[in-house]
């Protein structure tokens, strides 16, 4: 069992924002941002090896996990705005950012907004890169579906998952992948979390698919060091979005992980994390002032 790093929190506009925090003080910075209805946790088999070489931080975004759930904006520039004020909070420069499903859009808008604080980039499963995406979020998205989702998350139903699940788990009887979607289902027993997830996920999807895509702007990611995770096996967002994605992205890497699905960082922590250090290790940090930035956009018309 990995021991998972201790819950830490600071006040950022008056609300509370939780995250955990491993290796400070040991080298570079790096973000590890969770998808849709996920939260810290889902990074707990990663970031004690990672900790050892990196200052890793992994924070509950407003509206997941333990930080707050307020009425407000929930869209990709709020929470890249919100990263920006954390690292401010937290006194770190730049960081490389790690972003999963809807993380991934989230390191992405961070990038775009604020290029001075990404060192490298690197998208796991990432959303924002094609309209297709898995039936059962297209029809969370539906109108009015809100009204239902009580009925289909009662928190005695959870509870019992929940105990089952840790049941079989002492007994040996484990799926990664399967127990992070329960975890992400799990969150959403409570009103707060599902009105949270509701007005996020109606940032960037729609019974249609996905409404945001940030492939018109990919060669900006070029100015960066940029890795490119995805699980062959994917039933979330299909495989060929991280494909299209690499080609779009000059000098981008590419690793897709035979066997694995939405989650490679849980399903196979380790194999995720070597690919993750080798790339830390053999890529050159390069954050972006804002001075080029007119030269790329003029070049990227001409």
């Amino acid at each position: 069992m990995v021991k998972r790093a201790p819950l830490r929190h600071v006040s950022i506009h008056g609300h509370d924002v939780r995250y955990r925090r491993v290796g400070e003080g040991n080298g570079e910075a790096v973000l590890l941002i969770h998808g849709l209805a996920g939260s810290s946790k889902t990074w707990d088999a990663v970031m004690p090896a990672l900790g050892e070489s990196h200052d890793v931080i992994a924070p509950d975004l407003l509206g997941h996990g333990e930080s707050a759930k307020p009425l407000g904006d929930y869209s990709l520039g709020a929470f890249a705005s919100g990263l920006r004020d954390f690292l401010a909070v937290l006194d770190v420069p730049s960081v490389t950012i790690v972003g999963h499903s809807f993380g991934g859009g989230v390191a992405m808008q961070l990038g775009y907004q604020h290029p001075h604080l990404v060192d490298r980039l690197v998208l796991v499963g990432s959303g924002g890169l094609g309209r297709e995406v898995s039936w059962l979020l297209r029809m969370l998205s539906l109108p009015g579906f809100e009204f239902v989702m009580p009925f289909g998350f009662p928190k005695p139903m959870v509870d019992v998952g929940t105990s089952v699940g840790r049941f079989f788990g002492r007994r040996g009887v484990r799926s990664a992948r399967l127990g992070e979607m329960w975890r992400a289902y799990s969150s959403l027993a409570g009103a707060p979390n599902r009105g949270a997830f509701v007005r996020t996920m109606r940032g960037v999807i729609e019974p249609g698919g996905q409404t945001v895509d940030a492939r018109d702007r990919l060669y900006l990611a070029a100015r960066v060091p940029t890795l490119i995770v995805w699980g062959d096996q994917d039933a979330i967002i299909p495989v060929e979005h991280g494909r299209r994605a690499h080609d779009l992205i000059e000098s981008s890497s590419l690793e897709i992980m035979e066997g694995l699905g939405h989650f490679p960082h849980v399903e196979d922590p380790e194999r995720f994390t070597d690919v993750l250090h080798e790339f830390l290790t053999t890529t050159v940090a390069g954050p972006v002032g804002p001075e080029p930035l007119r030269d790329v956009l003029l070049g990227a018309v001409s």
